[in-house]
């Protein structure tokens, strides 16, 4: 079995939870032109129910991008299901140029883009995450806190973190348990003080605790900008915190997070909901728990934002999450 088809199935398991059953020899590839056999070799897996080629870039090949297009056409053609780009490197401008392209690639280890199979995927992640047990607003912000904090500190002590997010005494208590009895970190004592412990390294941590994280956001509102004025939430999100992390356009709404005690006192201040956008209208959304988790910034910590538009279908948006990852602070 190819080296890099073994890689594959650790990188969805790991990043998508999902157990294939195993790589085997496509059996159809002597049916392929020469050349097609010359620049790929093919192996075939089940993934979530469907039989996948996999066209593995030996390390000595040199196709380009736009070869690679092509062959991958002419390969599913002929396969009549779906076929995967594989290779064990690609440049970040590569990477864009496939996803434009909407080319599906692996690069174990990295990173995945799968559109020919994106419903799917996406209905088995959400039954996955269903069953799993899903972190409070709390647990969640508690965790990534912790992960944002530089330099990487595997040892933390969660009460420190729950009181500078005015959480109480039970909100921590409860947190700390959720996030060990999902294996994120363990819990001990020095004195009378309790730690938490991380044992893998942030971004392996982030990977393994995705399942069980859920977007921030509550819901969305429009408000007019003479109403906004006075009360704009200060942190930037959605579409407009995502135009400063990457090359994505700035949205034609600005966007910013707020909280619903924040959101309640600018109601009680007079400002109002609009039923629709409008002209110069901006669009609030009412977080589950603080948007300010970086301290002195001017938008959403990065976490939180993947999280919030973690399932959204927009090429432009997952080519700019793209962007967004290498950014994370790791």
């Amino acid at each position: 079995m190819p080296t890099l088809a073994t890689a594959v199935l650790r990188h969805l398991q790991e990043v998508l939870g999902i157990d294939a059953p195993g790589v085997k020899p496509w059996m159809r590839a002597n049916e392929l032109p020469h050349f097609l056999r010359d620049a790929f070799q093919f192996s075939e897996i089940e993934l979530v129910g469907q039989p996948v080629v996999l066209a593995i870039r030996p390390a000595e090949a040199k196709q380009s991008l736009s070869e690679v297009r092509t062959l991958l056409d002419t390969v599913k053609s002929l396969a009549g299901q779906p076929a995967i780009y594989v290779t064990d490197a690609l440049a970040s401008y590569d990477r864009r140029r496939l996803i434009e392209q909407k080319v599906p690639f692996i690069v174990p280890g990295n990173q995945l883009y799968l559109p020919d199979l994106g419903l799917d995927l996406r209905e088995y992640f959400r039954q996955r995450t269903s069953a799993a047990e899903v972190l409070s607003p709390s647990a969640q912000a508690m965790l990534i806190t912790a992960l944002l904090r530089q330099p990487w500190q595997s040892d933390w002590k969660p009460s420190k973190v729950a009181l500078a997010l005015g959480y109480t005494p039970m909100t921590l208590s409860c947190a700390v348990k959720q996030l060990t009895a999902a294996g994120l970190a363990t819990a001990y004592t020095v004195g009378r003080a309790r730690w938490l412990r991380m044992e893998l390294p942030p971004e392996q941590t982030w990977e393994l605790a995705k399942p069980a994280l859920r977007t921030p956001v509550r819901r969305s509102v429009w408000v007019a900008t003479h109403d906004a004025a006075a009360h704009r939430p200060r942190r930037l999100a959605g579409l407009s915190a995502l135009a400063r992390y990457s090359m994505l356009s700035e949205p034609k709404w600005p966007v910013y997070a707020l909280t619903a005690a924040d959101w309640k006192a600018a109601t009680d201040a007079g400002v109002r909901e609009l039923p629709e956008p409008e002209t110069g209208a901006q669009e609030w959304q009412l977080w589950n728990y603080s948007p300010a988790l970086v301290p002195d910034s001017n938008t959403v910590d990065t976490f939180s934002l993947t999280l919030s538009l973690y399932e959204n279908a927009d090429d432009r948006i997952q080519l700019a999450l793209d962007e967004l990852k290498g950014q994370l602070p790791w």
